[in-house]
């Protein structure tokens, strides 16, 4: 009972310091110590044997592994970010979708470039890092309140592109390990539910917006932000250039290097940038190391929830919780989607959720015939909705460190349209796959 109460409280404490604006780097830690000491958890390595579960030990492998396995994908993305803003190449791209398209599509031109990024295999952290420094130019250019550039950047790249069917992101391939399926599984389905995710959300994105700017929000300029007034800027071609050249190495060499060939395809992006616009940057050594500082701060924040996860699947509480999750009864479709959805929420992680549930679910339903295609989709689709509460780690790297907002600003728009939208999305999946649709 009382390792149930420390998991619990320690996750709603970690949303609500989240909320709170309290650094990470503490809050991470602190919450894992609840859920840690009031499950009896030993605290440190010494005091247990070997391999066994201890707060120090779980907690740092959590976010050593993280840090291992994505620092030079955040050192790359962000110094990407940094020499686009510091060349003038995203403003220029940014000046020349306004021209072109007007400023009341400039919200959807951010959640297109996003989207095509996603949908190539580009890192949803990377995307965010590479397209920041054209959406803060295209909300100043348009005069929009700054603090829904993380709902646009976060709707765009997590909603209906990651979990669809075909989609190079992990969230849609951990499945075929467990079901035996393809990419592709419960296309049909998938595409009606990415097209109603993108109209309903884009809508709901556009009202908000509306709203913010009717109540007299504008855009309000920072010390920190890219100063663009009477610079020359690049031709827009050359800008476009880099953000082509990461989606086409990445897309070549993903099959190949999955996750790593974003290393190859960001160094291009840099690279690229370089030798193209290299005649308008201001300092190529000053967007190096506040690419790098960026980098240092969004993978510290992340890792530390990464971390507080670590502790909280250590826990007897955590198990007792996934042993309910997946034995829930009636339709398998129902069962497996809350399943997937609660443990990536307690998780903050798509990814975690579908390996905790589907080891567990995927036998037991194979063997009560539910089709495995639908089931996949569902996991797919329910894996990215309760994931997006305030303690994700994308959530906080989007939010605080790449776009400098707090929680209590910009989260009410995210929450809106990465967890909401997707969980009505999850809702019509499972409505379409039991009428047999795509089935």
């Amino acid at each position: 009972m009382l390792s149930m109460i420390g998991l619990v409280g320690g996750l709603a404490l970690l949303i609500f310091l989240t909320m709170r604006g309290m650094n990470l780097l503490i809050a991470g830690p602190l919450c894992a110590l609840f859920v840690g000491v009031l499950s009896g958890l030993p605290l440190f390595p010494q005091l247990v044997g070997e391999g066994e579960a201890n707060f120090v030990g779980n907690y740092m492998s959590g976010f050593s592994s993280f840090v291992t396995s994505w620092y030079l994908m955040f050192l790359l993305g962000a110094i990407f970010g940094k020499v686009m803003e510091d060349s003038g190449a995203a403003d220029s791209v940014s000046k020349w979708i306004v021209d072109k398209l007007g400023m009341k599509f400039a919200i959807f031109a951010i959640v297109l470039a996003c989207a095509v990024l996603t949908y190539g295999g580009v890192s949803l952290f990377v995307v965010a890092f590479s397209v920041y420094p054209m959406a803060i130019s295209l909300f100043k250019e348009a005069n929009l309140p700054r603090r829904f550039i993380p709902a646009t950047l976060a709707f765009g790249s997590v909603t209906f592109t990651m979990t669809s069917a075909g989609s190079p992101e992990i969230q849609n391939w951990i499945p075929i390990e467990y079901l035996g399926t393809s990419p592709l599984a419960g296309w049909e389905v998938s595409a009606i539910v990415a097209v109603f995710m993108m109209i309903f959300g884009g809508w709901w994105l556009k009202r908000m917006i509306s709203k913010a700017v009717a109540n007299g929000e504008t855009f309000v300029s920072r010390e920190n932000d890219p100063i663009v007034e009477n610079k020359e800027l690049p031709h827009p071609i050359t800008g476009l250039i880099p953000l082509i050249v990461v989606l086409i190495i990445s897309f070549i060499f993903h099959d190949k290097l999955a996750q790593s060939a974003l290393i190859i395809a960001l160094l291009g992006g840099v690279i690229s940038t370089y030798l193209l616009n290299r005649k308008y940057f201001t300092s190529v050594g000053k967007a190096l190391s506040e690419g790098t500082m960026g980098a240092l701060i969004a993978i510290g924040n992340t890792a530390a929830v990464v971390g507080f996860g670590g502790v909280a699947k250590a826990v007897p509480a955590f198990q007792v919780a996934v042993d309910a999750m997946t034995s829930i009864p009636g339709s398998p479709l129902i069962g497996g989607a809350i399943a997937v959805s609660v443990i990536a929420g307690m998780t903050g992680s798509a990814s975690g959720g579908q390996a905790i549930a589907l080891p567990l679910l995927a036998p037991h339903y194979i063997e009560t015939g539910v089709n495995p295609e639908a089931l996949h989709r569902v996991v797919a689709i329910s894996s990215g909705a309760l994931d997006s509460l305030p303690h994700n780690g994308y959530v906080v790297t989007t939010v605080r460190s790449i776009c400098g907002e707090s929680h209590k600003d910009a989260y009410g728009a995210v929450g809106a349209l990465t967890v909401i939208v997707p969980t009505i999305g999850l809702i019509l999946a499972i409505v379409l796959f039991s009428l047999g649709l795509g089935i």
